[in-house]
């Protein structure tokens, strides 16, 4: 259990849609500047050091605990820290944030069956309602209010690699239910990184010889900085906390906020205007996500 002097897990779930919302704008902003496999070994590279520090000294002293689950933590490694970020890098090369979003959009949806189907999880009808009626939220925010944009998306390779992306953090949202209760949130973290770079290695070293390098220009390495500071390690700690406390599926929603907090940014930054439409999707995902969070989930 975690000290009653924390914040509610809701709050810690409100983090992680915001910073990657900004980590999304950010990775289709420089995907002309550094290929994908660079920019996902730089991020965790990042994250790593920044970590040692904070937990290395833990994960030494769990390194039993670590060693007993090596392959749970090679699977958490592998789908969130290398497949799922590989693969919405790789598709932001060639599509359009709109059906990126829309497709990301999905993981809530997808997370239950992965529940299902690896731990006999199934929500309950009140956790359905909620997924879609977030789901209508979603699509009212991303289709501008206008259902007819939906028959206009045309897909394209990097859509494919967005798809890729869903069922990986599904798997990793799912698996973190089995994390070791002995072994610290941030150590968890780490443990996770290290398989994950050492995956990344040798298809950075492939991408080097087929694409070449990057210019380590301004742009380029403060968003390699805000990527591996905010959007892995402040993002993926609360993720991995709020994923402990109230489980895969009702954390799951809160992916839907991702598209709202983009249209917040798109205003604060971009200086975009709000629209009606703005407003009816943030109700229906608020109401979706507080049916979800007072609902529960029944083992079979």
């Amino acid at each position: 259990p975690s000290p009653p002097w924390l914040p509610s897990p809701w709050i810690f779930l409100l983090v992680p849609p915001l910073c990657w919302a900004a980590n999304f704008v950010i990775g289709r902003a420089v995907h002309a500047e550094i290929p994908p496999v660079a920019l996902t070994f730089w991020r965790w590279a990042v994250a790593a050091i920044v970590l040692l520090p904070l937990a290395g000294g833990d994960c030494w002293r769990c390194r039993q605990v670590i060693l007993r689950h090596w392959r749970l933590l090679g699977l958490l490694g592998a789908s969130g820290v290398v497949g799922f970020q590989y693969f919405v890098y790789t598709g932001l090369q060639t599509t359009t944030a709109i059906n990126g979003v829309l497709i990301i959009a999905t993981i809530p949806v997808v997370i239950p069956f992965m529940a299902f189907a690896l731990d006999s999880i199934r929500p309950s009808f009140r956790q359905a309602v909620g997924i879609g009626l977030s789901l209508v939220g979603v699509g009212i925010v991303v289709l501008n209010g206008d259902a007819r944009r939906l028959f206009d998306l045309q897909l394209t390779d990097g859509d494919l690699w967005m798809f890729l992306a869903v069922p990986a953090w599904a798997l990793y949202s799912v698996l973190l239910r089995r994390r070791p209760p002995d072994l610290p949130p941030l150590a968890l973290l780490l443990a996770a990184i290290v398989p994950g770079l050492m995956l990344l290695v040798p298809a950075w070293g492939l991408e080097l010889m087929l694409r070449g390098g990057f210019s380590p220009s301004l742009p380029v390495v403060g968003s390699i900085l805000y990527v591996g500071v905010i959007a892995s390690v402040l993002a993926f700690a609360c993720w991995n906390h709020g994923v402990e406390r109230v489980g895969a599926t009702r954390a799951g929603l809160y992916i839907h906020l991702m598209p709202v907090f983009a249209a917040i940014l798109a205003v604060a930054l971009l200086g975009e205007t709000l629209h009606r439409y703005h407003f009816v999707g943030v109700v229906a995902i608020a109401a979706g996500l507080w049916l979800s969070s007072t609902s529960s989930s029944r083992r079979l």
